[in-house]
This record gives structure tokens, sequence and C-alpha cells, in this order.
């Protein structure tokens, strides 16, 4: 009995984090069917604003004063964060949920290489950049993604990588305080963007419950079971893990959506995720981004 109690302890990590994975892009696929009436700009307004009102009330950050330096990162890591969320959404309008989040993966990457001294870093590269020009909508096709949401999800990428490094800057705070406040920050920017779109709409009832269940499966629980994962499994391995998102987002995508993909996309998927997961084995713990 010892013996299981002990594999299911070292096993129940491993698990909460593909749960959290997994809750993430069904909820994700979920909020797609949102866009019909209250536009990727309330969904992503439902998301977010939802997501603060919950983290507010778990950490009340208003109990602990913080200086005029600390407030200022916070409210730029904010920003940052309300921006990524909603180019990311923007993107789903017209691209497969798998392929936007391949893309957005490329930002955290690209910041993992961007002190590339290694060999086989190049190689990471050199795949990433395959798997890339594999999904970028080079030539016109049945496959051909739309630019614009190509655009918005690469601009999402970026907002990634300065999400990771406006998040160390904070990284001295308390971290469910230093996230309540940061929601709250994107919150005042996403928001007008879906009232702007949506207007009342955003305000019925039943649209609002279903918003609410979308915040709660797309950050309440994948956050909470991440943070379960995150003290019982290495840093390198969580991220090694994390990097299987984009396939999970592309089968959900086709389950929950009927997202067909062409091989090619497949492929670049694939050649996305072995970079990332390359990149994490091969790159020093010190330097490792957060996931």
């Amino acid at each position: 009995m010892s013996g299981q109690s002990t594999t299911l302890k070292c096993l129940t990590p491993y698990a909460a984090l593909f749960g959290a994975i997994i809750t993430l892009c069904v909820g994700t696929s979920f909020a797609k069917q949102l866009f019909p009436v209250v536009g990727a700009q309330g969904t992503t307004a439902y998301r977010v604003g939802f997501s603060a009102l919950l983290l507010l009330v778990l950490w009340r950050p208003w109990r602990h004063p913080l200086s005029r330096a600390d407030l200022t990162a916070v409210a730029l890591y904010g920003a940052v964060m309300g921006l990524m969320n909603l180019c990311f959404y923007m993107s789903l309008r017209t691209i497969p949920l798998g392929l936007a989040i391949a893309i957005e993966f490329t930002g955290p990457l690209a910041l993992a290489l961007i002190h590339s001294r290694k060999l086989v870093h190049f190689i990471w590269i050199g795949l990433a950049a395959i798997g890339l020009l594999l999904l970028l909508p080079l030539k016109p096709g049945a496959s051909a993604l739309d630019p614009v949401g190509v655009g918005f999800a690469g601009a999402a990428a970026v907002l990634w990588a300065l999400y990771i490094v406006l998040g160390k800057r904070t990284g001295h705070m308390h971290a469910g305080r230093s996230v309540a406040l940061g929601m709250s920050m994107a919150a005042l920017i996403v928001v007008p963007f879906g009232l702007a779109e949506a207007g009342g709409a955003l305000l019925n009832p039943r649209l609002l419950l279903l918003g609410l269940v979308v915040a709660v499966l797309s950050s309440a629980i994948p956050y909470s079971l991440e943070m379960v994962a995150l003290k019982g499994i290495p840093k390198r391995s969580f991220g090694v893990m994390l990097s299987a998102e984009p396939a999970v987002g592309a089968l959900a995508g086709l389950l929950i959506l009927g997202e067909q993909l062409a091989a090619l996309q497949w492929l670049a998927i694939g050649c996305i995720i072995a970079a990332s997961a390359g990149t994490i084995l091969t790159t020093p713990t010190e330097v490792e981004p957060a996931p």
C-alpha cells in the first residue's frame, strides 16, 4: 500500500499538469463558440473580466500596499497580459486553435533562444523556422491560413515573450496578489474592447453565465492545476510537457469545433513542439524561461 501511495503521489503533479492543458484547450474551444454572439473581443472580456473578479476575491490584494515601482511593474505586466489574450482570441476568428497556439508558442521559444550559443540550439531554431514557414500564408491554397489571423497570433507570440520578461520583474512579490492585480489591469484594458464590440449583449444573463464558464475553464482551473503541478514537477519537465499544448489544442479543435488540419499543418505543429521541448532540455537551468 505504501508503494502505491508513493506512486500516486509522484503521478499526481503530472496528472494535474495534463489536466490543466486539456482544460485550457477545451475551455478555449468552448470560448470560440461564443464568437458569433459577442465576438472575439466580447469573449476575451468575459474570460479576463471574470478571471480578475475571481482572483480579487481569492487573494484580496488590497490588504497589502505596494510601492510605486511595484505598481508600475504590475500595471505593465497586466497590460501585456490583457493584450496577449485579446490578440490570441482575435487570431481564433480565422485560424484553427492548434495552429494559433503553435504560432503563439514561438514567442517564449524565441526568448529562450535569444542568447543561443550551442550548435544544438540552432537546430531548434531551424525546426521552429520550418514549422512557421509551413504555417505562414506564403502561397494560396486550401490549407493557406488567413494572414490577419496569423498576424494576430504572431502579435500574441511577441506579447507572450514580453509577459514572461515583465512577469519576472514581479517575481519578488506574492504570486497570487501580483496575478490578481495584473489580471485586473488586463480587464481594464480588454473589457472596453468587448463593450465596443458586443455592447449590451455582454449583460445578457445567459451569456454572462457562459462567460463565467469560459473564465473558469480557461483560467481558474488550469492555473490552479498548474500550481499543484509546479510543486511536484521539475521546472524543465514542466516546460517539456507544456510544449505539447499545440497538439492538444489541435485535437480539441478537431473534436469540439470540427477544425480539420492538413498533413503539413500537423507537421508544422510537430516541428514547433520538438523545437520547444528540445530548447528546454538543452538550455541551462539558470537561463531557462518560466513556462
